[in-house]
């Protein structure tokens, strides 16, 4: 900290010896021996404004990014969590680091799963293509600026690590489906402008080109920025869901899901019979029809642990352990955070949120942002640790 008033006074006498240089040359004649002492002069004093920058970040090693995708299906002081009676602390907005001028970064190529085809575009058109896909266009525009840094943020790390896993084709380095992210080709965005969405487009593009080329990193490479749709209340460690466990990807509190989305709670009801059926359960085990049997039902569905993020962790159901994941992926549920009730000869299942739960939550940066949070808030706050950065420190075209 000692050293950064001293570079500031050295940054503000190159300025004042450069603007000297140039009034110099400006009143003698336009001698060009004079302009080039006020231009080194400035061009020194950006060498000391960037060093004084880089100086506020260290590298370090970096954490394995999961088998996984990353999606799936200024501000007040912290708020208050809705019925939960802690505070979120969400860290303080910094400022985004700028993009390069000219900054020239490779193509991304994205396997196009309905056609079969390859479809290779400039980063930041991709970005678009993403957001698009997988935010509304109704957003609020500091969330769709999270959610474009996200995006970035995980094309980044694959095309720096050279990671084609889950692409079926050479030559491509993504695909455009949930897998990895969801995204709309030019042909699709191009239809917009036909529908009427021009204005939509125009706000999706804003939102990418006011944060070019910025990235999130923890310890100096870039992380893997997993999302999701909605939380029930919390987000969840990396390792409940994934079994790796990743320092920026843990559990953090977000109320403002339930005050926006309004689809953050839904109840499904399928036969009992079926349920049993999707879980290789034998019909045995079902439970008697007769209503003093049934009134030991509860029984029946037993919870047995929660996760740090309050999913489902382990369940008992008619006497056999399942997993909150394994449960809501084989029954379809929207999240792992349900409660499971029986009627008669059905099963009535309540989820609340959407999604995996790892990282950031969509709906949840949403309501940040409708609160007056800023990009950098919601971000620091759903990815914990995270510095910010530009795309071209780790590409090159």
């Amino acid at each position: 900290r000692s050293a950064a008033p001293r570079a500031l006074r050295a940054v503000r006498v190159r300025v004042a010896a450069g603007t000297r240089a140039y009034r110099s040359f400006r009143h003698s004649g336009r001698n060009s021996a004079k302009l080039g002492a006020a231009l080194a002069s400035l061009a020194a004093a950006a060498v000391l404004l960037a060093a004084l920058v880089g100086s506020r970040s260290g590298p370090g090693p970096a954490a394995a990014p999961p088998p996984s995708a990353a999606g799936q299906p200024a501000a007040a002081d912290p708020a208050s969590t809705a019925g939960s009676g802690r505070a979120v602390a969400v860290p303080p907005a910094v400022r985004l680091p700028a993009a390069p001028a000219a900054s020239e970064l490779p193509p991304v190529s994205v396997y196009l799963t309905k056609t079969g085809g390859i479809e290779t575009l400039p980063l930041e058109q991709y970005v678009t293509g993403v957001l698009a896909a997988e935010m509304p266009a109704d957003f609020e525009l500091e969330a769709l600026k999270a959610q474009a840094i996200a995006a970035r943020t995980f094309i980044v790390r694959r095309l720096a690590e050279g990671d084609r896993s889950g692409v079926p084709v050479s030559g491509a380095d993504v695909v455009d489906s949930v897998g990895h992210q969801a995204y709309l080709s030019s042909k699709e965005l191009d239809k917009w402008i036909e529908l009427g969405k021009s204005d939509q487009l125009a706000k999706l593009r804003r939102a990418v080109e006011q944060t070019k080329g910025i990235i999130m990193t923890y310890q100096g490479k870039p992380i893997t920025a997993t999302f999701f749709s909605a939380s029930g209340g919390y987000t969840e460690n990396s390792e409940e869901y994934w079994s790796l466990k990743l320092p920026y990807l843990r559990s953090v509190p977000s109320p403002w899901d339930k005050s926006v989305n309004p689809s953050f709670k839904e109840t499904v009801t399928i036969p009992l019979s079926e349920l049993f059926n999707k879980l290789g359960l034998k019909d045995s085990a079902l439970p008697a029809a007769s209503p003093a049997d049934q009134a030991a039902a509860p029984a029946l569905f037993q919870i047995k642990s929660y996760t740090a993020g309050h999913n489902v962790k382990t369940m008992f159901i008619s006497g056999q352990s399942f997993t909150g994941r394994e449960l809501r992926e084989r029954l379809g549920l929207r999240s792992a955070q349900f409660a499971m009730t029986l009627d008669g000869d059905d099963v009535k299942i309540t989820t609340y949120g959407n999604g995996h739960g790892v990282g950031m939550s969509q709906w949840g940066a949403q309501g940040m942002a409708k609160q007056g949070y800023t990009t950098t808030q919601i971000l620091k706050h759903y990815y914990t640790g995270i510095s910010f950065a530009q795309a071209s420190e780790w590409l090159e075209h």
